[in-house]
């Protein structure tokens, strides 16, 4: 982060209220963390640094880092300062799963979760949903399909696809969690949506079939069947970046064993 950052539009607190001023001064400083921008991992100006540039006291900027520690923003490393940790809230992202480096792994251990939940989410669809369900689920089944088979963006409507089942169970946590679980595996991992279109239309279809003939048994192995094979997509994906990890690793060893052996000739 630039010690010389313009903060001119920030000075302009209302500091009558000392609650009041923490709050404003974390919100400067979150919007100084993404104007810079400020990559994960790098270190921020110190406590006496940030009460110079925002004009406030010390104890504020105390206070304003502590919140931003507590929301997974910033992360205080003892005898070292502070580092930002994340660029986006808790709000944001309330699982907190952006301070989580390794996205291939992270990816996999998401979809590990949604088969906890997803297969025992259609089982209990199969047997709770309303007649007035079961015509949506049709429905967004039939706009999923649309847009894969059309070449255009299914992601929001695959997400309203498995959240829809998720209410139809009946469980609102679970309403909840499907989205907002799904939308993390895309944000950290590069799934080819075209190369899975015929899978997914078809597992899709499979899970509404069971759904709507009552089948909880049927309606879980679907949506087993569905989510086993983005893992397996996922899986592939994550051993390629690993075997390409390794193979840079490789490369830089050699250059530097090269560089070392040219080295020892000039010292001869």
């Amino acid at each position: 982060m630039s010690s010389d950052t313009k903060t001119a539009d920030m000075l302009q607190f209302d500091k009558t209220d000392k609650r009041l001023l923490t709050v404003q001064v974390e919100e400067a400083l979150m919007r100084l963390i993404r104007q810079e921008p400020v990559e994960i991992g790098e270190r921020i100006p110190n406590e006496f640094k940030l009460a110079e540039m925002f004009g406030v006291g010390r104890s504020t900027i105390r206070e304003a880092v502590k919140s931003l520690v507590y929301k997974g923003i910033l992360e205080v490393r003892r005898g070292s300062g502070t580092y930002v940790a994340a660029t986006s809230s808790s709000e944001h992202d309330p699982l907190g799963l952006s301070r989580l480096r390794d996205k291939s792994r992270l990816a996999l251990e998401l979809m590990e979760v949604r088969l906890l939940l997803e297969p025992e989410s259609a089982a209990l669809a199969a047997k709770a949903a309303t007649q007035e369900q079961l015509t949506r689920l049709v429905s967004l089944c039939d706009e999923t399909e649309y847009l894969y088979v059309n070449g255009e963006d299914p992601m929001q409507k695959d997400f309203e696809f498995h959240t829809w089942i998720g209410g139809c169970s009946g469980n609102r946590v679970v309403e909840t969690l499907i989205p907002v679980i799904g939308q993390s595996i895309a944000a950290c991992a590069s799934l080819n949506r075209r190369t899975l279109m015929r899978e997914t239309t078809e597992t899709h279809r499979a899970i509404v079939n069971a759904i709507l003939e009552r089948d909880p048994a049927g309606a879980r192995y679907a949506m087993v069947m569905h989510l086993n094979h983005y893992r397996q997509v996922l899986v592939e994906q994550c051993r390629e970046r690993q075997e390409k990890r390794k193979e840079q690793g490789a490369i830089r060893q050699e250059e530097g064993m090269a560089k070392m052996s040219r080295g020892m000739f000039w010292d001869v």
